[in-house]
Parts: C-alpha cells; sequence; structure tokens
C-alpha cells in the first residue's frame, strides 16, 4: 500500500487513480447529465482494457514467477493483483452508485431507462416487433451443453446465459448461451413517446430478454431465465518469429491468437444459479478464483460511450462549440505558402483538422508537389486522410505511409488500410524490426526553382479526422530547413537500412531522447545552484522512466521549480519533504482528453520549448521511434506558455496527483473559477 513518503506510486494503481478521475466526472453534478452517462462508458471501456493489457502481464509474469522461483523481480505481482483486485471492487462500489444516481436524475427530466418488467403492453408490442424486424436475424444462440470450444466467443461482447426449463418436464431444462449484437445493433433502444413527455430508453439486453420466448419456445421450453456474463482475455501478442512470413501475416496470425488468449476476467451477474455458474465456469475452463467477479445485471458499459444525446433539453449535455480557425491560414491561399512564410501551430480540439484535410488534398493535386511521405499509428474508420493520400497517388505523386501494424487494438483496421493503400499504389512501409513507430510526421517534397523544397508536419497526436474531436493536440506546421531536414532522415530511416542518422534538430527515440531530457534537466540543476532561475513545465500523458524520475527528485533538491501536468500515469510523488518539496503535479480531467506533450525549460530566463510524441516512460525512450521538435517561433511559444499556465492555475477540473489523495481538486487563492479547457478556448478565440 501507498504510504505518504514512498518515492513512487506503482504504475498500476496510478493508472487506476487517473481511472477514478475519469469516475469522478461522472459524479460530478457540473457534468451534464447525458455526459455523465458517457462517462461511465469511458470509466468501463478503459477498466477493460486495463484487464486485458495490465493485469494480463502481471498474470503472465506471476505464472512465470511460479514456475521459476529463482528469478528475481523487483515487485511483488500477487500484491499488486490484489491492491488490483481491492481498488476495483471499491470503485466498482462507487460506479452502481453513481449509475443509480443518474437514472433517478433522468427521471427528473421525464428520461427513464426501463428493463424488460416494465414495459406497458403497448411498449411491449412495439419491442417484440423491433425484434423480430432488427434483432433476432443476428442471434445465434448456442446450447452450452453442445459447446466444443471455448475460443469462438468474442471477449469484447456480452453473452446472456439462459436458464431454460420446461413446467411440465423438468429433466429437459437446459442452458444457453446469446451473444448481445451491439456490434451489429445499438445497445439503446428510444420507444414511441405516444404523446407523452416521458421518454423511455431500452437496452438491447432487456429487448432479448423479453422476448425468449420467440427463440426457445419451438423446442418446448415455456420459462426462461437470462443472466448477463462476460469475459475478458489477454491481449499481449505473442509475435512468430517464422522467417518464412511476412510481418502482416505474423501480425495476422497473433491477432488470431490473442481471440484464443487466457481468461484473465469472468464477470457475472451475482443472481446467476449456481448450478449455471458452476457449468460456465467448467465449460470455460476457468481455474483461478480471482478471475470470477460478481457483477450486476449490465456488463459492457462502455456502449455507453454512445448513449443518445438527442433525449433532452441542450443543457443535459456539452454545449457545442464552433471550431475556431488561425489567422496564420489564410483562406483561398496555398496553404504551403503559409507554411513558408511562418511556422504554424494548430491546436486541437480548439481548431479544426479540416487544415490537415486541406493540405494534403493541395498536396495531392498541385503539379509542383512531387512527393508525400506520413505516418499513420490508428486511422479513422472511414479516414479522409487517407482518400486524400489515395487521391495523391492517382494525381502522379510517389506517396509513401509507415502504418504501424502493432497499434493495440487497431491492428486489424491498419492491416485492412495497408491493403487498400497497397492496391491504389501508395508505398506502405509495415515495419521496423524491434519497435514501434508512434511518431506523428507528414513531409511534402515540392519542386520549386528546379529545387526541392520540403514542408513537414509534426503532432504530439494521431492526424486522426475522429480522435482530433476530443483529444487535446498539437500539430507543428513548418518549412524550417533543420527541422524538414530531419524528417527527411526519419523517413529515411524507415525505408533505407536501419542505421542510425545524424539529427542536427529533431530529439528522436531510441536514438537520445531520454538523455537529451536528463541534459536539459541537469542545466536547470547547474543553473540552480548557481543562483540563476531555474524552472520547467512539463505536460505530457504518463511518467514512468525511473531514471527521468530520478533526475527530476534531484532537480527539486536543488531548488528547480518543477510544474508537471500528467493526466494518466504519473509515479512519481510530489511534495516528500527533501525529496519533492518543489514539485507539483496535477491531473486534468475535462471534456476533452488532454494528450499533448510540450516541455518547456528556464535555461537561464532563455527560455526552450518542445513539443512530441513521446511520454516519458522505458518504451517511448527505448523501444519505439518517436519524434520531439524545438518550437522556434516566438508567438508560437508565447501561446503555448500562455496555454499551460492556464492548466497550471484549473481550480475545476485539476486534480493533484499524490499517493494518498489522487482524486483531491486543486485549490487556488483566487476565488474565480478557472476551467482551462474553456479558458483556453476564449484566449484561442481571441486571436482569430
Amino acid at each position: 500500500m501507498t504510504t505518504k513518503f514512498q518515492k513512487s506510486i506503482n504504475r498500476e494503481i496510478s493508472w487506476l487513480q487517473f481511472n477514478e478521475r475519469v469516475l469522478q466526472e461522472a459524479k460530478d453534478v457540473s457534468t451534464p447529465l447525458l455526459e455523465r452517462l458517457i462517462f461511465l462508458g469511458i470509466y468501463s471501456n478503459n477498466q477493460d482494457e486495463f484487464y486485458r493489457v495490465r493485469v494480463a502481464t502481471l498474470k503472465r509474469i506471476l505464472k512465470l514467477q511460479e514456475m521459476q522461483p529463482d528469478d528475481i523481480y523487483d515487485f511483488n505481482p500477487k500484491l499488486i493483483l490484489k491492491e488490483i483486485d481491492n481498488k476495483i471492487n471499491s470503485l466498482q462500489t462507487d460506479f452502481n452508485k453513481i449509475y443509480e444516481s443518474i437514472k433517478t436524475e433522468l427521471s427528473g427530466e421525464n428520461i427513464h431507462i426501463i428493463d424488460e418488467t416494465q414495459l406497458t403492453s403497448e411498449q411491449g408490442r412495439y419491442v417484440k416487433k423491433y425484434f423480430r424486424e432488427e434483432v433476432r436475424q443476428h442471434l445465434f444462440p448456442i446450447m452450452l451443453d453442445q459447446l466444443y470450444n471455448f475460443s469462438t466467443l468474442r471477449d469484447k461482447s456480452i453473452y446472456l446465459a439462459v436458464d431454460l426449463n420446461y413446467t411440465k418436464q423438468p429433466s429437459l431444462a437446459n442452458y444457453a448461451l446469446i451473444e448481445i449484437p451491439a456490434y451489429r445493433v445499438s445497445r439503446f433502444l428510444i420507444l414511441p413517446q405516444n404523446g407523452s413527455n416521458n421518454k423511455y430508453i431500452i437496452l438491447l439486453d432487456d429487448i432479448i430478454r423479453y422476448c425468449l420466448s420467440d427463440i426457445f419456445s419451438i423446442f418446448g421450453f415455456d420459462t426462461y431465465q437470462a443472466y448477463t456474463i462476460k469475459f475478458t482475455r489477454d491481449a499481449e501478442l505473442d509475435i512468430d518469429n517464422d522467417v518464412s512470413k511476412s510481418f502482416l501475416e505474423k501480425i495476422s496470425d497473433s491477432i488470431k491468437q490473442r481471440k484464443k488468449g487466457a481468461t484473465v476476467r469472468f464477470v457475472y451477474d451475482e443472481n446467476i444459479p449456481s448450478g449455471l455458474l458452476d457449468n460456465l465456469v467448467k465449460k470455460f475452463n476457468i481455474k483461478k478464483k480471482d478471475t470470477l467477479k460478481k457483477g450486476g445485471k449490465y456488463h459492457n458499459f462502455k456502449d455507453f460511450m454512445k448513449f443518445p444525446l438527442n433525449l433532452g433539453a441542450d443543457n443535459l449535455k456539452y454545449e457545442k462549440v464552433p471550431k475556431l480557425y488561425t489567422r496564420e491560414i489564410s483562406p483561398n491561399k496555398r496553404i504551403l505558402d503559409c507554411i513558408k512564410k511562418k511556422d504554424i501551430m494548430l491546436h486541437y480540439p480548439y481548431q479544426s483538422f479540416q487544415y490537415v484535410i486541406d493540405l494534403l488534398r493541395e498536396a495531392s493535386i498541385d503539379p509542383a508537389v512531387r512527393a508525400i511521405k506520413m505516418t499513420i499509428y490508428r486511422a479513422a474508420k472511414d479516414s479522409r486522410v487517407i482518400n486524400a493520400l489515395i487521391n495523391a497517388v492517382r494525381n502522379g505523386k510517389e506517396v509513401t505511409v509507415y502504418l504501424e501494424l502493432q497499434a493495440r487494438f487497431d491492428e486489424e483496421a491498419n492491416i485492412y488500410w495497408a491493403g487498400v493503400m497497397q492496391e491504389e499504389g501508395v508505398k506502405v512501409v509495415q515495419n521496423i524490426p524491434g519497435y514501434k513507430v508512434h511518431c506523428k510526421l507528414i513531409l511534402i517534397r515540392r519542386k520549386e526553382n528546379n529545387e526541392n523544397v520540403y514542408y513537414a508536419g509534426i503532432g504530439t497526436g494521431n492526424p486522426n479526422e475522429i480522435t482530433s474531436k476530443t483529444y487535446v493536440d498539437e500539430h507543428l506546421l513548418t518549412a524550417n530547413k533543420k527541422i524538414v531536414s530531419d524528417v527527411n532522415k526519419v523517413f529515411h530511416l524507415f525505408e533505407a537500412s536501419y542505421n542510425q542518422p545524424d539529427f542536427e534538430c529533431l530529439i528522436v527515440s531510441p536514438f537520445k531522447t531520454r538523455n537529451f531530457f536528463m541534459h536539459q534537466i541537469e542545466n536547470e540543476i547547474r543553473n540552480a545552484k548557481k543562483g540563476k532561475p531555474a524552472w520547467m513545465i512539463i505536460k505530457l500523458n504518463n511518467l514512468v522512466d525511473d531514471k527521468i524520475i530520478n533526475k527530476l527528485y534531484e532537480a527539486s533538491q536543488a531548488n528547480v521549480k518543477i510544474q508537471i501536468i500528467a493526466r494518466g500515469i504519473c509515479v512519481l510523488v510530489p511534495g516528500i519533504p527533501g525529496i519533492s518539496d518543489n514539485i507539483e503535479a496535477i491531473s486534468i480531467v475535462d471534456r476533452y482528453l488532454e494528450h499533448s506533450r510540450i516541455f518547456v525549460f528556464c535555461n537561464n530566463n532563455d527560455y526552450k520549448y518542445f513539443i512530441g510524441s513521446a511520454d516519458w516512460m522505458q518504451r517511448n525512450f527505448d523501444s519505439r521511434i518517436e519524434v520531439t521538435t524545438p518550437v522556434f517561433d516566438k508567438k508560437i511559444q508565447a501561446d503555448l506558455i500562455a496555454m499551460l499556465k492556464i492548466q497550471l492555475k484549473d481550480n475545476v477540473k485539476a486534480r493533484l496527483i499524490s499517493s494518498t489523495t489522487p482524486i483531491e481538486y486543486k485549490k487556488t487563492e483566487s476565488e474565480e473559477k478557472i476551467r482551462s479547457q474553456i479558458e483556453i478556448y476564449k484566449y484561442l478565440k481571441n486571436k482569430q
């Protein structure tokens, strides 16, 4: 367990603390009521991924430790798993209370979430009709005694375990499984109002429960009880080392194996009969008790991320805010000409991602553009980015895309896009052995006065038109010769043999990112010891790397003022007497997902600014291709520091990171309420 003077927080516990802050948004009565349901969905989705990756990894380590007890580990996975279990049980209790509270408040707004037992006869007829026309075609029940291959069941789905009986002949009793097809049919059905002011919503689960007789009565059953179950599999990919296979083949095979991964969690309705539960556990070959988790009637609350928002008054959802534009990109002028004139920084989601789409479209039809290169980590489902790149090929451009096939949970989508682009003539680079490509780069080569001129985009987040609506990210567009030359070298790294280029300007992992930032921190330490101004502001998603954390502790002890904005995991502990007195760390959880990485160093009042794709984690430093770029433009620097200072003053959505009170809101001396995401929008709006 964490203590007041513990020098680090376990990374898994720190992540759970972040998700607790997400749950806190669902509880917060100042969050619009329907949006609170969506935060429940985000919390649930996060927790599913946590089990599929982090808990699965810990269980692998524990299994290895049991097989090889002489191996030395610097942590005890069994104790951590126990602490995780206790924490999640506590959070689940809160989750259930919050959901019931939201339902009660929704009823006060004439919005009712009802189940199959609450339907009127008229609503029942509507549900039956809807079931027969829209749902039944997607249902393929499995009789439990006939199930021979557990691996065919989806771990992202939920199932109804149905207890089937025949009143006159109890010996015919049987069990069945029905997958709830939420990936085919909406999880939520809005029932007709019929002149009433009340709005009623029923979940797909309960629609199926209500209509079980339509499925099973022909087999002689006349009583049915259905209980929701859900299992979560180990989602780590085991990459085959067969040299005869292409990397795409290896990833495809690994995805198939993932679907057969070990069960790390089996959640069941706590009211399920013991006989049915025992039968399921035996059938699914679940042997460890710690894998079994009692739950309520409903699972997969991640579907609540798509809860219909068109049900009530405008005050029940976030106010729609218009996208801002930047004065640096003039309407009806070439974007490349604007970039050539000066560096441009785009700030999502406040400003529109359409600028990037327009840039790619412009490049695709500009006769002087010869080539476009781009990295893609996660593409949108209907990607206009990829469509623009394909259009560029059709217009005779050379287009090269590094598509990261190992982007977790997006592997299948990226394999699909790789095939689409290759068919259209895009050169797709798929693999650098041993490394993930996580940097966000665009490079455009244009022929100007018989010379090659380059333009580049460097971002902190994926070039994705969907996530750019909710992720806070920065995107630098530049023609700076040193920067674009280095971006070109990164792409040569992808395409040519794996030789380390000599980068003049960019900080590139796995070559020197950790050492570079260690040097920047050391510079602040030297300045502090000489009595010079010394401080730094660090904004990122995750702070985990031990070496850099120890260097930050050293800087704090040298009286360097350190302010950290870490959205997710932060194992560093601020405020430890004599160790981290000069470190303050906050986490901001609000309407948008804080995703940008920004680093500012005092440098004896000659400030240094950087943005990039890398968090301060071992994987980002050592086993990924990441790019951090300096920011030279004075106006952009002024914007970055202004926005960071706004966030550091946040006293509405900022929480103090600590080992003991991870969800405590930050308080400031100012009586004025400062909600940074709203204030940053106002700041950028005033600059239009």
